[in-house]
């Protein structure tokens, strides 16, 4: 064969290949509210590096932070319907599509860090997953939002009846409503990408997150107060849409269960890093920070939600989380 046509041939072939592999590529969205550099990007950093890698680059991932894509519900619904590919989101809209996962929301249920960590990678986390498959989604892993804290542009807040009249923006979640209710505040629901606006506008006069949310959502701007009430533990999930996850081969499915492991360890860092440091950061850029609060009182005036939830998810289950040390 003539050199010309040897050298033809082998460009054919090379641009075959390039077809093969760019077809073979696919691009994974993967949304959530937060910020670029927050604790859900960097657990989605994490992620998208370890599938990538481990597929040889046939699948990447195309972020979209700061709620791009919506506010969590729109995303999971739009996860559940496979327009969306994959949602870092906290659960509190989840028990919404998921009911099983409501019990998880319960004010004061988690003692710290540790101890809802071991509740999440044990057996009843693990069983909580294989509630979701049947709803059009798979939850790859638990990973974390962080213990939620108020904060207000009205007075600082020590016990519950400084709470009250405050209107404060909660996610679409009853049974944390339910509970902020018997703290006197009036939780008002709303779509996270509003909230910044409302606090600035007045809307409302405060709202609550963990500390790594406080700080990327610069709420330091429109908020004066920060009481560190840690009264409900906010785990997030991976979530990814039963239509990507029925075409992965079993391998693949490996590869995507491994780095979601790899995601919500990173992201657990993170939040650890946040709240280690970010109640400082929050002081220097002008929050009044109450450090110490009335958490008995907060307890104690949780007690009639206690009952309602007794009744809806069983007493004996409240209590198997309660007692996992």
């Amino acid at each position: 064969m003539p050199r010309t046509a040897l050298a033809r041939t082998g460009i054919a072939a090379a641009l075959t290949l390039l077809a093969i592999g760019a077809q073979a590529q696919t691009v994974l969205k993967i949304g959530y509210t937060p910020a670029k550099d927050s604790h859900y990007w960097v657990g989605a950093t994490a992620f998208c590096a370890e599938i990538e890698k481990n597929t040889q680059a046939r699948f990447k991932c195309q972020q979209f932070p700061s709620s791009a894509l919506g506010g969590e519900r729109e995303q999971i619904e739009a996860v559940q319907l496979g327009t969306q590919d994959l949602v870092i989101t906290s659960t509190g809209p989840v028990g919404n599509f998921v009911p099983e996962v409501k019990i998880v929301d319960i004010p004061f249920l988690f003692r710290d860090y540790d101890h809802a960590r071991k509740v999440f990678d044990g057996p009843i986390g693990q069983d909580l997953l294989t509630k979701f498959p049947p709803k059009g989604m798979v939850a790859l892993v638990w990973t974390e939002n962080g213990f939620r804290h108020i904060t207000n542009s009205k007075r600082p807040i020590v016990k519950p009846d400084d709470t009250k009249g405050l209107k404060v923006r909660t996610m679409e979640n009853k049974v944390h409503m339910d509970g902020y209710r018997t703290f006197g505040m009036l939780p008002t629901p709303m779509a996270f990408p509003e909230v910044f606006t409302a606090l600035q506008q007045g809307t409302v006069d405060g709202q609550e997150n963990p500390i790594p949310v406080i700080t990327s959502s610069k709420f330091s701007q429109v908020q004066k107060h920060l009481s560190l009430t840690g009264h409900v533990y906010s785990p997030a999930l991976l979530l990814l849409s039963n239509t990507v996850w029925s075409k992965l081969s079993e391998a693949d499915k490996r590869v995507f269960l491994d780095a979601a492991k790899t995601s919500a360890a990173a992201q657990r860092k993170k939040v650890d890093e946040d709240d280690a440091n970010g109640v400082a950061l929050l002081e220097s850029q002008g929050m009044q920070v109450v450090r110490t609060v009335d958490k008995a009182a907060f307890q104690e005036a949780l007690k009639p939600a206690y009952v309602a939830y007794a009744k809806e998810f069983g007493a004996d289950n409240i209590k198997k989380i309660q007692d996992v040390k």
